[in-house]
């Protein structure tokens, strides 16, 4: 038996076996075969819950956190009118401070007393004033009046730096020296402070 094929540009009878298929249409449209194409997705992103969510949290983060408050040392200074009292020389300590960290105390009047130098770096000044907060409240109370204890002036220089002071004022704080007074040098005090 010969079998001749003749070749007429087309296959009228050839359908391929289909395995699986997958459907977009509606069911309706079974038979007809349709090209499918592949979907090209969106390359954008929604970002309006991200931006929503990022502005909730800054502002629950700004509402329930608390703000430092700044560590001020409270400091009264009198008004540059009127008197200046009289103050008992027992119960007066003199602090100078000078340029390259040079601390001087005396109690009393700097011609009767002589002048011991003190290091800011070491704890001289706190055991210092220890000893004569003792004196003096042992001065008052001998006087009848115990509730007046020591008195300081804190004395600082020209040349002397912000953070010199700021350690004597902390000594205060430390020692509970509840009066103190910030004063300028009188041209005693100036001289001792600038011999070498």
């Amino acid at each position: 038996m010969n079998l001749t094929l003749q070749w007429r540009g087309e296959f009228t009878n050839l359908k391929p076996k289909i395995m699986a298929e997958l459907s977009q249409g509606s069911s309706g449209e079974s038979g007809q075969s349709k090209k499918i194409r592949s979907r090209k997705l969106s390359s954008k992103v929604d970002l309006t819950a991200m931006v929503d969510l990022a502005f909730l949290l800054i502002t629950f983060f700004m509402l329930t956190t608390t703000l430092n408050k700044a560590n001020a040392m409270d400091l009264i200074l009198p008004e540059s009118t009127g008197k200046p009292s009289p103050v008992d020389e027992n119960r007066t300590l003199t602090i100078l401070i000078g340029a390259d960290d040079k601390t001087q105390c005396f109690m009393g009047k700097l011609a009767e007393n002589d002048p011991k130098k003190i290091d800011l770096n070491s704890t001289e000044l706190r055991k210092e004033l220890a000893v004569r907060k003792k004196q003096a409240l042992a001065y008052s109370t001998s006087k009848g009046k115990p509730d007046q204890g020591l008195i300081v002036l804190i004395k600082p220089g020209k040349q002397s730096s912000y953070g010199n002071l700021v350690d004597v004022l902390d000594e205060m704080a430390i020692n509970n020296v509840p009066t103190f007074a910030i004063a300028d040098l009188d041209k005693k005090e100036n001289e001792l402070m600038n011999r070498p």
